[in-house]
């Protein structure tokens, strides 16, 4: 387990076999993006496991923060990798669905703040 974190964003990475999982907290914006790409772009290229976002802590996402999960999204999918997110708050979830982003996500487990990990 690896955890990144500063002020605004706190990051945990779990991997098991076959998937690795991302635990984001706090706030995901423009301030913080550098943390952010610097823990996602070695987790895009592990092609043989899950790479999953627990966002259930996630309180704010900005268009930087999307950005950031469409440039995932898209480099997951280029190398034939999977890409799922989980337990999206509701607030976050409404984000994603007035941006358009939704269809684009492979949501797992329930999509609400109330799911465990």
């Amino acid at each position: 387990m690896n955890k990144h974190t500063s002020d605004k964003l706190k990051l945990r990475t779990e991997t098991q076999e076959g998937r690795c999982t991302v635990y984001i907290s706090g706030e995901l914006d423009l301030e913080v993006a550098s943390q952010m790409r610097a823990v996602m772009e070695p987790l895009v290229e592990l092609c043989d496991r899950i790479l999953t976002l627990n966002l259930k802590e996630l309180r704010y996402i900005d268009s930087t923060g999307i950005g950031i999960l469409i440039s995932v999204l898209k480099a997951r999918h280029a190398r034939n990798g999977s890409f799922t997110v989980e337990a999206i708050p509701p607030n976050i979830k409404k984000l994603f669905d007035m941006t358009g982003i939704t269809p684009f996500l492979t949501q797992v487990g329930p999509s609400s703040a109330a799911q465990a990990h």
